[in-house]
């Protein structure tokens, strides 16, 4: 069974707790943070080509997966303890590097990505455009950066390993 968070010093168990499949959220995660930076980019090029049907489609689509992606990631992170960085050698200051812009970007755009959406369904197409010029590079950036860290704290390990 994987490890769960305690409340007041006892131990607690979660109906996620009792499952194998906790263990897999890590993928699901990567898998949907690709999914989104695709459906993001796919977006971008629909509005570069003002074809806003399809843009507004693969953007609540990236919402969509965006949402899913963190409920799957808090969820994990609620159920199981850290998984920390197992290496001590050059990746790992790259590693932090990338993981800590990436957290806290992750943290302080959810409320413009929220706003931005409010303002393209109350039709402020011009405000929606100014504020998502700067909202969408760093969704972008979060997406992939995430999938750089998972491949650093998931893949790498199994592929060092291998070489070995």
């Amino acid at each position: 069974m994987p490890p769960h968070h305690a409340v007041a010093g006892v131990a607690s168990s979660t109906p996620f707790a009792e499952h194998d499949m906790i263990e897999h959220l890590p993928s699901l995660n990567v898998s949907l943070n690709m999914a989104s930076a695709i459906l993001l980019a796919l977006g971008y090029r629909a509005v570069r080509r003002r074809d806003l049907d399809t843009h507004k489609r693969f953007m609540v689509a990236a919402l969509c997966t965006s949402a899913a992606f963190l409920t799957s990631y808090l969820v994990y992170h609620y159920t199981t303890e850290s998984n920390p960085y197992p290496f001590h050698d050059w990746t790992r200051p790259l590693y932090f590097a990338i993981l800590i812009p990436h957290i806290i970007l992750a943290a302080i755009m959810v409320p413009f990505i929220l706003t931005g959406v409010g303002l393209a369904l109350c039709g402020r197409f011009p405000t929606h455009a100014r504020l998502m010029r700067w909202v969408f590079p760093v969704w972008m950036y979060v997406s992939v950066t995430g999938i750089l860290v998972y491949v650093m704290l998931y893949t790498q390990p199994c592929v060092r390993h291998c070489f070995q």
